[in-house]
C-alpha cells in the first residue's frame, strides 16, 4: 500500500494566561498537523509544536519523499526525510517537520493494521507515568500554588514547576516560591524544578542547596543544555537528579550528552527529535547508557510510545498541550490516579481530528 497524499495544517491557540520560564514568555503555541493518506482511505496523524515554518519544510521538501513510498517501509523514509534536508539544515525547524511526518506515518501504519500503536510498535506496558507540569514565572503565588495542588488532588503523585525568574537574577524569589508550593502539597508528593537554564554553573549549585531544603528530587535545565561540561559540573555537586535533552533535535544530540554523562535523566520529545522513529532511537541510547528516560510534553503522543520503549521514567503532563490536544483531538488519553493508558480500542494514536474546532484557530503556513 502506498502513501497518496500528505497534508500540513498549522494552528496558533492562545495561552489561558500569559506565560513564561526564567528565559522565555509566551502569550500563543503554534502546532502543525500532519495527515498522511494511504491508497485504502486510511488517515494518520502527526503533530509537531514549534513554528508554523514546519509546515512549508512539509510542502517543500518532504512531501516528494513521502507520497509514492511503501506505507509498511517507515523507517526507509525517514532516512529519505532526513537526507532531503541537508542543505537546509536538519535542525530546528526541518527537524520539527520530519517529527510532525513521521509520527502521521507510524500512525498510519497502525490505522491500517488496526491496532493501537504502541502495540505495532511492541507492548513494554499499557500505561505511563505522568507528573504534572506548568508552573510558570507569570503566576502569582496563589496561581502557583492552585495549580500544583490541583495536580496533587487528582492523583499525580509528582509536579513541576519553572524557576530561574528574570534570566536567574532572583534566586531567593525562586527559592521562597518553591518552599511555598512544598508547603501546599505537602510531604509525600515529589517535587520538580525547571530553571530553563537560566543559572551559571556555580549560581545553580548554590540554588540547589535551598532547593534540597524543600526535598526538590529533580532540577532540569539548571544550565542550558547546549553547554554540556557546565551541565556535568552541576550534576556532580548538586544532591538531586539533573535532567536535560528537551532540544534534542536527532539520535547523535543524545549520544553526545549521555557521553558527557551530563544527565541522571535523558528527556526526548518525539515532536522534535525526528519522530517516532528518533524517540525510539534515543530511548534505546538511554537504555544502553543506563540512564532513565521521560518524554518532554506532547502527553497525548508520549502516552503511546512510552508503553513501547525499553524503559520510560514518566511523561510530562503540561499544562499547555493537555489543554491543545484535548481542544483539537477526539480520544486523548484518560488521566487515572497518576497515569495515561492509551485507550487498546483505538488504532494508531487513538488521536481523531476536531476540524470544526480547529478551524478557527488555523493560521497560514
Amino acid at each position: 500500500m502506498q502513501i497518496a497524499d500528505l497534508r500540513a495544517s498549522a494552528y496558533c491557540i492562545p495561552t489561558d494566561r500569559p506565560e513564561a520560564d526564567g528565559t522565555l514568555g509566551w502569550t500563543s503555541t503554534t502546532i502543525v498537523v500532519v495527515e498522511a493518506r494511504d491508497q485504502g482511505g486510511h488517515t494518520g496523524r502527526g503533530f509537531t509544536y514549534g513554528a508554523r515554518a514546519a509546515a512549508g519544510v512539509i510542502d517543500e521538501r518532504l512531501r516528494d519523499v513521502v507520497v509514492g513510498a511503501d506505507v509498511e517501509r517507515v523507517q526507509s523514509v525517514w532516512d529519505a526525510m532526513v537526507g532531503c534536508v541537508r542543505n537546509v539544515g536538519r535542525q530546528g525547524i526541518a527537524a520539527s517537520a520530519i517529527s510532525a511526518v513521521d509520527i502521521a506515518l507510524w500512525d498510519l501504519r497502525a490505522r491500517a493494521h488496526e491496532i493501537p500503536l504502541y502495540r505495532l510498535i511492541g507492548e513494554r506496558r499499557d500505561r505511563v507515568p505522568v507528573y504534572g507540569s506548568g508552573g510558570f514565572t507569570t503566576y502569582d503565588e496563589s496561581e502557583l500554588v492552585d495549580q500544583m495542588t490541583g495536580w496533587v488532588d487528582a492523583g499525580i503523585p509528582r509536579v513541576k514547576m519553572k524557576i530561574g525568574l528574570d534570566d536567574g537574577r532572583r534566586p531567593s524569589e525562586d527559592l521562597r516560591r518553591v518552599a511555598a508550593v512544598r508547603r501546599a502539597i505537602g510531604p509525600d508528593a515529589e517535587l520538580f524544578v525547571d530553571a530553563n537554564g537560566g543559572y551559571s554553573a556555580r549560581q545553580a549549585i548554590d540554588v540547589a542547596r535551598g532547593l534540597d531544603e524543600s526535598a526538590v528530587s529533580y532540577f532540569e535545565e539548571p544550565v542550558s543544555s547546549d553547554e554540556l561540561s557546565a551541565l556535568a559540573f552541576v550534576r556532580n555537586h548538586v544532591p538531586m537528579a539533573v535532567a536535560a535533552g528537551e532540544y534534542g533535535y536527532d539520535p547523535w544530540y543524545f549520544r553526545s550528552m549521555l557521553a558527557a554523562e551530563a544527565v541522571d535523566i535523558l528527556q526526548a520529545d518525539a515532536t522534535r527529535c525526528l519522530g517516532i522513529t528518533g524517540f525510539l532511537e534515543a530511548a534505546s541510547i538511554a537504555h544502553a547508557f543506563g540512564v532513565p528516560l521521560s518524554g518532554h510534553t506532547a502527553p497525548s503522543l508520549h502516552a503511546q510510545v512510552g508503553c513501547a520503549v525499553p524503559a520510560i521514567e514518566h511523561v510530562e503532563y503540561f499544562h499547555d498541550h493537555v489543554r491543545i490536544e484535548a481542544m483539537l483531538f477526539d480520544g486523548v488519553p484518560e488521566l487515572v490516579a497518576g497515569e495515561l493508558q492509551p485507550d487498546p480500542g483505538r488504532p494508531g494514536l487513538g488521536l481523531e481530528l476536531k476540524r470544526a474546532d480547529a478551524e478557527r484557530w488555523r493560521v497560514a503556513a
